[in-house]
C-alpha cells in the first residue's frame, strides 16, 4: 500500500465520522421538537394544583371551584351531616371503597376516609357523577341529604357515597390538604 492509499483511507474514514455526526445531530434536532410537544403547556401545568380560600364557606354552605376542567364540591358540614354520615354502616352502601385519592385505594367508604379534617367539618369531592359524567345537585338534595343527579336518578348521601341509583361509584375525592386553616390546595 502506498503513502498515497494510507491518506485516502484516512480521508475516507474521516468522510464516513462526519457525516454520521453530521446526520445524528439533522435526526436529534428533527425529533426533538416531536418529543417536546408531549410534555403539559404552561397552562395545564398551572391548573395541575390550585389553592382555594376557604374563609368564607359557611356552615351547611358549599363552594364549587373548577379544577382541570371538572367542578369540585367544597362543603363546608353541619354536625347534623356529619352524624348522618357517621352512623352509616358499610354493608349499606353500595360502593365500600374510600375513593379517596389521599388514601390506599382499599381504604373503606367510611365518613371518616372521606372528610378532609379529622372531625369531619369539611369534604372536598369531584362533583361528577359516576355513572355518566353528569354534575349532581346539592345542598341536601336526593333521598340522603347528600346530592342528587337529575339525569339518572343516583342518589348520594352527605358524605358524597352513592346510596341508590345507577351511579357505580362514591364521587371521587381528590387529592387535597389544608395549607393552613383558610385555605386548601387541590392537586
Amino acid at each position: 500500500m502506498s503513502h498515497a492509499d494510507e491518506h485516502a483511507g484516512t480521508r475516507r474514514d474521516f468522510l464516513y465520522y462526519a457525516t454520521a455526526a453530521t446526520g445524528t445531530v439533522a435526526t436529534g434536532a428533527a425529533v426533538w421538537p416531536l418529543i417536546n410537544q408531549m410534555n403539559p403547556s404552561a397552562d395545564v401545568q398551572a391548573l395541575s394544583s390550585i389553592r382555594v380560600d376557604i374563609s368564607g364557606v359557611e356552615e351547611g354552605t358549599q363552594l364549587t371551584v373548577k379544577w382541570r376542567g371538572k367542578p369540585v364540591f367544597i362543603r363546608r358540614r353541619t354536625p347534623e351531616e356529619i352524624e348522618a354520615a357517621r352512623s352509616v354502616k358499610l354493608d349499606e352502601l353500595v360502593d365500600p371503597k374510600a375513593e379517596n385519592a389521599n388514601l390506599d385505594e382499599d381504604a373503606p367508604a367510611t365518613d371518616e376516609n372521606r372528610a378532609l379534617d379529622e372531625n369531619g367539618e369539611w369534604l372536598v369531592m369531584i362533583g361528577v357523577c359516576t355513572h355518566l359524567g353528569c354534575v349532581p345537585i346539592g345542598n341536601g338534595s336526593g333521598d340522603f341529604g347528600g346530592w342528587f343527579c337529575p339525569c339518572h336518578g343516583s342518589h348520594y348521601d352527605t358524605a358524597g357515597r352513592i346510596r341508590k341509583g345507577p351511579a357505580p361509584r362514591n364521587l371521587d375525592i381528590p387529592l387535597t390538604r389544608f395549607d393552613d386553616e383558610n385555605t386548601i390546595i387541590l392537586g
